[in-house]
């Protein structure tokens, strides 16, 4: 998938997290979730820029969605300063999840495509792939992307109303 696909996948697979952070009284982390999820949604595709590292190698793996959500967790760590341990550890995996997440959901977009994924690599060289579209198709794309639109639409109103 491009660009518009992942930040729809990112979005489907975030809006469920950031509905319940916001129910839970932490609208604000919420949004930031959302906003990290997004931003985060198109890091594997730096392979492209990477030499010696192939298209949906080491960067579209489930190692690589805990690298980075841990790499998330570390730097929220130092950066998050709270007067209660228990507030501290709760941002802490959440920044862990949220980064998982995002990485995982590109893994999902891709998934979808003839291309497929490895996402085992490097337990597993074993390919999986749905092959219900092309990468490069701009329906497929855009329509990802509405949904997650949409989705997030429908949790924003959710929070509005029950929240």
């Amino acid at each position: 998938m491009y660009r518009a696909g992942h930040v729809g996948a990112a979005l489907l697979a975030y809006t469920p997290l950031g509905v319940v952070a916001a129910l839970a009284g932490y609208g604000t982390v919420a949004i930031v979730g959302a906003f990290v999820a997004v931003s985060l949604s198109t890091v594997p595709d730096s392979d492209h820029q990477l030499p010696m590292i192939d298209h949906r190698g080491p960067t579209h793996t489930l190692l690589f969605a805990l690298l980075v959500g841990a790499g998330l967790a570390g730097v929220t760590a130092v950066f998050v300063s709270t007067s209660s341990p228990v507030a501290d550890v709760g941002t802490v995996a959440f920044a862990f999840v949220v980064g998982t997440l995002a990485i995982v959901s590109h893994l999902l977009a891709d998934a979808i495509t003839p291309m497929g994924i490895r996402p085992f690599w490097p337990v597993s060289d074993r390919h999986y792939t749905l092959q219900l579209t092309r990468a490069a198709n701009p329906i497929a794309n855009y329509l990802l992307l509405a949904l997650g639109v949409v989705t997030s639409l429908a949790g924003v109103g959710i929070v509005t109303v029950v929240g």
